[in-house]
C-alpha cells in the first residue's frame, strides 16, 4: 500500500466515529475501554460507543479500569471524548455477562449496527467501526445474513437496490479481497464468474483511489487452482473465467495482473509489486493476511455509501472480562476509518 497513507496521521475527520457494541458478552466492551484509555497516547480520533452505559460500567469494574462514562447524544460525543468514554443509547439494554450471551445479546448488537449506519448516513458520524459479533448468537435470534458485511449492504440499500459489498482485509504489509465471501467452498465455485470478478475489482480500484489516495492502484489477481491451473492441466477456470475478466478490466484502464499462482504471490518481495491482492475465495485471501498481520489487520467493507472498518477477529468469549483482550486491531480499525474519512473529505 502507499507509504504516505499507512503512516500515522494527525488529521482526523470533522465528525466522530460511530463504534458499535458488538456482541455484549464478547471482548468488544473490553477493547473499546482499552482503546479509549490510550486515546491521548495514540492520538486516536474521537469516537462514541452505541450501546448500554450500564453494561460498559459493569465491564469496566470487572476489568478494574478507571474510566469516566458520559451518556450523550451523537452531537455531543466529540466534546465529551477527551474526558469520558461517550456512550450513545440505542434503546436496547444488554444484560449479558462476559462469555455468556443471553437473550439481550442479539437485539443489543443489531440495534447498535442499525443506529451506527443511520448516524453516518444522516451526517452525525464520519464512519462506522464495528466491534465483533457472534453470528451463532444472532442466528438463534433469527438473523438471516451470512455476516456483518451482507447486513451492512442491506442497510445501505437505496430505492430497493442493495450495493455489492466487497470485503477487504487491510494492513500496512498486505491488503487482500476475496471475490466470494461467506459461503462454503463448494458454493464459492458455483458463484465465481467473470462478471463477479470484474465488478469486485472495479470497486477495489475505485476505492483504493478515492479512499486510500492511490492514484493508479496495482491489483494482483490470483488463480483458482494449484499453480493457477498449470495451462489448463490442473483446472480450466483461469482460462475460461479469470482471463476474460482480466481482459475486461485492462481494457477499462485498470492495472490488473494475473492470474497468479496463489502459493507464490504473498511472500515479502511479491507483496511489494501490488497494492491489493484479489483472491477467488475466502481462505485463499484471509490465510495469508492473518499469517502476516494477525494482530493489526482491519476488515474494511468497500462498495458502500459510507466507510466501515472492523477489527479482524472474533468475540473471544473465553477471555471476555479478563483483561487479556488485545485492542490492537480495534485501534487500527479506528485509525484507518479516520484516515479514510479524512481522505474522502
Amino acid at each position: 500500500m502507499a507509504k504516505s497513507f499507512i503512516e500515522p496521521s494527525i488529521k482526523h475527520p470533522a465528525k466522530p466515529l460511530a463504534l458499535t457494541l458488538g456482541e455484549p458478552a464478547g471482548i468488544g466492551p473490553d477493547i473499546t475501554i482499552a482503546a479509549w484509555l490510550r486515546r491521548r497516547e495514540l492520538n486516536l480520533p474521537a469516537f462514541y460507543l452505541l450501546g448500554d452505559e450500564a453494561l460498559i460500567a459493569r465491564r469496566a469494574k470487572a476489568l478494574g479500569a478507571e474510566i469516566r462514562i458520559a451518556a450523550v447524544s451523537a452531537s455531543a460525543a466529540e466534546a465529551a471524548f477527551a474526558e469520558a468514554l461517550p456512550v450513545v443509547a440505542t434503546g436496547e439494554h444488554a444484560t449479558a455477562e462476559p462469555g455468556k450471551p443471553d437473550a439481550s445479546s442479539a437485539p443489543a448488537a443489531l440495534a447498535s449496527i442499525r443506529q451506527a449506519v443511520a448516524d453516518v448516513r444522516e451526517g452525525r458520524a464520519g464512519a462506522v467501526v464495528t466491534n465483533p459479533i457472534a453470528k451463532s448468537v444472532l442466528y438463534r435470534a433469527g438473523f438471516r445474513h451470512p455476516g456483518h458485511t451482507e447486513y451492512l449492504a442491506e442497510l445501505a440499500a437505496e430505492d430497493g437496490r442493495v450495493p455489492q459489498p466487497v470485503m477487504m482485509l487491510w494492513s500496512p504489509r498486505l491488503a487482500v479481497v476475496p471475490v466470494t465471501i461467506h459461503v462454503s467452498l463448494r458454493d464459492a465455485l458455483g458463484q465465481l464468474s467473470s462478471d463477479l470478478i470484474v465488478s469486485t475489482v472495479r470497486i477495489v480500484a475505485t476505492e483504493l483511489t478515492s479512499r486510500f489516495g492511490i492514484a493508479r492502484p496495482r491489483i494482483a489477481i490470483s488463480g483458482l487452482n494449484p499453480h493457477a491451473g498449470e495451462d489448463g492441466s490442473l483446472g480450466h477456470e483461469e482460462q475460461t473465467v479469470i482471463a476474460p475478466a482480466l481482459k475486461t478490466l485492462r481494457s477499462a484502464g485498470i492495472e490488473a495482473r494475473g492470474p497468479l499462482p496463489a502459493d507464490t504471490m504473498f511472500h515479502e518481495a511479491a507483496r511489494q509489486t501490488y497494492d491489493c491482492a484479489v483472491c477467488m475465495y475466502h481462505d485463499q485471501a484471509l490465510i495469508p493476511i492473518k499469517t502476516v498481520a494477525f494482530d493489526d489487520a482491519v476488515n474494511v467493507t468497500l462498495g458502500l455509501p459510507f466507510i466501515r472498518t472492523s477489527p479482524d477477529h472474533g468475540t473471544a468469549f473465553d477471555i471476555a472480562g479478563t483483561g487479556k483482550a488485545n485492542p490492537a486491531s480495534l485501534i487500527a480499525a479506528l485509525q484507518l476509518a479516520s484516515r479514510m474519512a479524512a481522505a474522502s473529505i
